[in-house]
């Protein structure tokens, strides 16, 4: 008895008198869908093969021209393989590169894509947009988040997509309040500040597209150009916005309540979408997000007692890829229901009849044969 009293009453003490880092919103869930049909559990992704592993940290996202890949990583790099090797092919920040608090400095390159002169584009989280020679390396910012749009500072660059001919660039910036390191914090408070914006690379021009998003990740540019899919992170969801057309400036959804939060979103050869996730719904089963989503009291009490990287080692480490039809039904899934092969997974870049999986904080790149699934 005094042994448990001399535990409770420190206890109480933190979670009356700490300070808790968010002020987390009420967020309202609908019961997660079932897991059934095209959605039932399987172990697809292990059959998924890990390649360079312990090379590289983070591979966030993948690109490719021809068969040369490109990647950007936790350490700041752009990392070029070709022919089996990996070569650093641009660094976007300056070390040091150790810790979360270097990151603001280190950079943090995500979203990455290929643009038709066979130039990179590259979504720094903390730099801004960049173009990147893939052969000489050489680097030329397009906008840095040391600018503000619309009042508005970029804390969280966060993906792109751009159309054929290069001229304008979708992306979105996560979040004005949060940065990258922090986003657990972004998720756990519902911070609804994210926005979806245009860059013109021709006249220079930056325009909000979309506000008051919360946790706007992945994009994805449609085939026919006509709108841009945005994955709502924090509410398990995919918007569309309409860039041209009848019904351009519009918005509606594409999908909703999904039975993972989306990271990452990329063209399938079907032309559809391959849609990465590394946390999930599961129903049946337990949704710890979706249990506390309307009890903020218990948010604080998590952020007050416990650090971001504890609070996620209890997220369990469920991958799942799913592909979306080009109207967003749910075609097929992969799973990796306890994250053996494929870890933090945040995006799918499918090249040459292969599945390349990116992560946020795995040491390797998993790559699936999609004849085998």
């Amino acid at each position: 008895m005094i042994l448990a009293v001399s535990l409770i009453i420190p206890l109480l003490g933190a979670i009356v008198f700490l300070e808790c880092p968010i002020d987390p919103q009420p967020l309202s869930f609908k019961e997660p869908p079932l897991l059934t049909g095209v959605l039932e559990p399987n172990i697809k992704l292990r059959q998924a093969e890990r390649i360079f592993e312990n090379q590289l940290i983070g591979p966030e996202s993948i690109a490719n021209i021809g068969d040369v890949l490109f990647t950007g990583t936790a350490d700041g790099k752009i990392l070029k393989i070709e022919d089996g090797e990996i070569k650093t092919l641009a660094i976007l920040g300056h070390g040091p590169c150790r810790t979360r608090e270097d990151e603001p400095t280190c950079g943090r390159p995500l979203g990455i894509r290929a643009g038709p002169n066979n130039t990179l584009f590259v979504a720094d989280a903390y730099c801004g947009l960049y173009e990147i020679d893939p052969v000489t390396g050489d680097v030329k910012m397009l906008l840095s988040t040391s600018e503000p749009v619309e009042g508005h500072k970029m804390s969280f660059l966060n993906d792109l997509t751009l159309t054929r001919d290069g001229r304008k660039i979708f992306f979105t910036d996560s979040s004005s309040k949060w940065q990258r390191r922090d986003y657990s914090f972004l998720v756990m408070e519902g911070t609804d500040d994210g926005r979806l914006l245009e860059y013109d690379t021709v006249t220079k021009e930056v325009k909000v597209l979309m506000v008051g998003l919360r946790f706007p990740n992945g994009v994805q540019l449609s085939p026919a150009e006509d709108f841009v899919l945005v994955a709502e992170t924090t509410l398990a969801r995919i918007r569309r916005y309409y860039v041209s057309g009848l019904m351009k400036g519009g918005a509606d959804m594409f999908v909703e309540n999904m039975p993972g939060f989306p990271d990452n979103i990329r063209l399938s050869s079907s032309g559809g979408y391959w849609v990465a996730m590394s946390a999930v719904r599961p129903n049946p089963g337990f949704s710890m997000v979706d249990f506390i989503s309307e009890k903020p009291w218990i948010k604080r009490i998590i952020f007050k007692l416990l650090s971001q990287e504890t609070v996620m080692k209890f997220v369990p480490k469920y991958s799942l890829v799913v592909e979306l039809s080009e109207t967003g039904s749910y075609k097929r899934s992969l799973h990796d229901p306890n994250g053996m092969v494929v870890t933090y997974v945040s995006e799918a870049h499918e090249h040459n009849g292969y599945l390349y999986l990116g992560s946020f904080r795995s040491p390797f790149i998993c790559r699936l044969n999609l004849e085998h699934v």
